[in-house]
């Protein structure tokens, strides 16, 4: 029994009081950043299944990403054997919700092979509903994105609003008003309303859900059909706080037949996805829900050295209405964080580049490409950034800059496999029948979908009763241009229904289509699109490894009351959709470059080096925030990602839209800097070998020799062109930007 709980001894005391306490009262660990809150929640999960003898099918962990459930999976597996982690329900809340409308369908009042609608094709269904109302909206002078619409609608669901419910809130707020309080929102508001009640008919005629469904549907069948968490003993949740008000509904829905056995992990501070309906009060009304639950803190950082949480604190600090606490550090306090101003964007964004190149060479090698990260406010901002890095021949590479699933060439074959798997979803029918081309017209597409609505049938059977001659064809005819499309369809779904594998079925359809083929004459790039079909195939195959592992343990549930089951293609196709960002990145793609991220996309990450450009006033905080408690928070959470060097840089004047702005420090770092005037040095670090060994020690690598050092050193001085004054802007010359260039020790 000792030996089994072995992992305690690594645990500091706030870690361990965390994982001994009771089960039966409920929990909130607020965990700073880098204070080791997977480590907690991973010897959490053990000691209830080695000490309190919970089996491990009872317990469900939730996590935000897919990327934190299976780094969650690989080290519960060492702490308990791959078998028993395998059995512990563990995934995102949509994940979670997916997993049981499929067995639970009917209960909801859904089909179990629904698809799920990703934001692309609920942005094409909304663009086809608005184009009625174009002349409505000309006529009031109102511009109105498909974008803007679903955001709308994604509001008003993750606070539980249905399409009617909705239309009610607003008419009432309208009926308080008086006539000369007329507001062009209020027609925005109608016609939303609208949109969204039409938007629903149209997901539940495809038979699928939203992102936002998902979760909707979810909290009905946890609420209202007990056997779908009877199960349940422990829930255990990862970042409660960035959770919409529907996941903590639907937390409480999960959790409610446990008894109160509940276990939160958050951080306030941390709390930065306001804008897709996160709510940093999460944390405050489980205590609610939950009543008697009890806090923790986890205040001991094992990511940065003490410098850079200092400038990190004093910085969030400045929010005073934030919970209390501090972060701690065993590292030494290390090289000061940097804070520099330059005269323009693209004085800053060079100095990055040579700093970047100075840096490696003065640390002998200790340092790669990719251990820099360069963390935008938003995306836009890297244009001068990337041509800076190239002209130094610095590699990098943007984080999630476009998603896998997201490819061209991989929504191509989804579709397909959607079909087969949901014949009604209209969106894989429309993208699927010209790929390859067919010839096939908007008109044809509009008339078969206008048939299949009047005949009660998928447009799928509509278009293979033509090709069968079972029904006339429509105008412009279809019939002689669909023999491939209804062939290939139809192999699939008799290798689907023979519970073919999703690889096996990745290639069939590869050689029904010609795909490669259609790749090489419509795509320039088509090698690389190649590489990425391959990829999918990659991915398949994971998948199925995983399932396979898993087994069936829903079927632990006893009988389901749909006679839908889960097929193989259907597990591959959900895990698809629900897939987070960087899932399928590769870490050998990114391991040699230099990052570029977006401080959102950065949440969750760590690097050895951090550089923050822009940090001014328009930008931290944004311009358009409606929220500026959480712009600060986002600013902390970017510092908090560096492990050893830090730099926050902002220009004097910057070009935006083409007009040159005069801009100002962010009122952030210029309030921290007011209060603690040594928390920033404008000198970037000398690396003395004093300087050298502590970058060294917090990243537990060992220091480079000190000849390794010179040489580099002499190397970077040859080829470091703006060092050597030949800026491309002779007015900004680079080499004041830099310490002496003498030789470190």
């Amino acid at each position: 029994m000792a030996q089994s709980h072995s992992f305690l001894d690594s645990l500091n005391a706030a870690q361990l009081r965390a994982v001994l306490h009771e089960p039966a009262v409920p929990l909130q660990i607020l965990a700073g950043p880098g204070s080791g809150k997977t480590k907690v929640l991973t010897s959490r999960i053990s000691y209830l299944i080695l000490h309190h003898l919970l089996p491990p099918s009872s317990i469900c962990a939730v996590t935000f990403t897919n990327k934190a459930a299976n780094e969650m999976r690989e080290r519960l597996s060492k702490l308990i054997g791959k078998q028993r982690t395998s059995e512990v329900r563990m995934g995102t809340f949509h994940a979670l919700c997916a997993r049981f409308l499929r067995k639970f369908s009917k209960v909801v009042g859904i089909e179990g092979n629904f698809t799920v609608c990703d934001m692309e094709e609920s942005k094409k269904i909304i663009s086809g509903l608005l184009k009625p109302y174009n002349d409505f909206l000309a006529s009031k002078d109102i511009t109105l994105k498909d974008g803007t619409v679903l955001s709308f609608i994604s509001k008003a669901k993750s606070k539980g609003l249905t399409a009617k419910a909705f239309v009610a809130e607003h008419t009432k707020a309208n009926e308080r008003k008086s006539s000369s309080d007329f507001d062009p929102q209020d027609d925005i508001q109608r016609l939303v309303g609208k949109i969204y009640h039409e938007y629903e008919k149209s997901l539940r005629r495809s038979n699928s859900l939203d992102f936002d469904d998902l979760l909707l549907f979810g909290v009905k069948l946890f609420a209202e059909h007990p056997p779908a968490t009877s199960w349940c003993r422990h829930v255990l949740v990862d970042e409660l706080y960035v959770a919409s008000c529907t996941s903590r509904i639907s937390l409480t829905a999960i959790g409610a037949p446990t008894g109160g056995c509940v276990t939160v992990v958050g951080d306030p501070d941390q709390s930065i996805y306001g804008w897709r309906s996160a709510e940093v009060g999460n944390l405050a009304r489980m205590r609610k829900d939950f009543v008697g639950a009890e806090q923790i803190f986890l205040e001991e950082n094992y990511r940065s050295t003490a410098s850079i949480l200092k400038a990190s604190l004093a910085i969030v600090s400045q929010d005073k209405s934030r919970i209390p606490k501090t972060l701690l550090t065993s590292h030494p306090s290390g090289p000061t964080p940097v804070l520099r101003a330059f005269p323009s964007e693209h004085a800053e964004a060079a100095f990055i580049a040579v700093e970047i190149k100075r840096t490696v060479a003065y640390m002998g090698g200790v340092l790669r490409w990719g251990d820099f990260a360069i963390l935008l406010r938003f995306s836009a901002l890297s244009r001068a950034i990337e041509s800076a890095l190239q002209k130094e021949a610095i590699p990098s590479a943007v984080l999630g800059g476009h998603k896998f699933f997201e490819r061209l060439e991989i929504k191509d074959l989804l579709a397909y496999l959607q079909l087969v798997d949901n014949p009604n979803f209209v969106p894989a029918l429309t993208r699927a029948i010209n790929v390859p081309g067919r010839g096939i017209g908007e008109k044809s597409i509009t008339a078969l979908i206008a048939r299949a609505d009047k005949t009660h049938a998928s447009p799928l059977a509509v278009l293979e009763r033509i090709h069968d001659a079972e029904q006339p064809d429509i105008r412009p005819a279809v019939k002689g241009k669909v023999g491939g499309f209804v062939k290939a369809v139809r192999v699939l779904r008799k290798l689907a229904n023979e519970g073919a594998s999703p690889p096996d079925l990745i290639r069939r359809l590869l050689e029904l289509i010609g795909y490669e083929d259609h790749l090489k004459k419509t795509q320039p790039d088509w090698e690389g699109r190649w590489e990425n079909v391959q990829e999918l195939i990659t991915f398949a195959s994971e998948v199925e490894h995983d399932v396979n592992q898993a087994g069936g343990d829903l079927d632990l549930l006893g009988p389901s009351p749909t006679s839908d089951s889960d097929t193989p293609l259907r597990l591959f196709l959900q895990a698809s959709m629900l897939s987070s960002e960087g899932d399928t990145q590769s870490d050998e793609d990114s391991k040699e470059k230099v990052t570029i991220s977006t401080c959102h996309a950065a949440k969750g990450l760590e690097w050895p080096v951090v550089i923050i450009p822009a940090v001014e006033q328009g930008t931290f905080p944004f311009y358009r925030t409606d929220d500026v408690q959480e712009e600060r928070r986002l600013l902390y959470v970017a510092c908090t990602r560096a492990q050893s060097l830090l730099y926050l840089l902002h220009a004097a004047k910057r070009k935006v839209g083409g007009e040159t702005k005069t801009k100002d420090l962010s009122e952030f770092v210029a309030a921290a800097t007011k209060e603690h005037a040594t928390i920033f040095t404008p000198r970037a670090a000398q690396f003395v070998p004093a300087e050298r060994a502590v970058v060294a020690r917090v990243l537990g690598r060992p220091e480079a020799p000190a000849a390794e050092v010179a040489r580099r050193v002499a190397e970077f001085r040859k080829t470091a062109r703006y060092l050597a004054g030949e800026a491309d802007d002779a007015a900004q010359p680079a080499v004041a930007w830099h310490p002496a260039l003498a030789l470190p020790g």
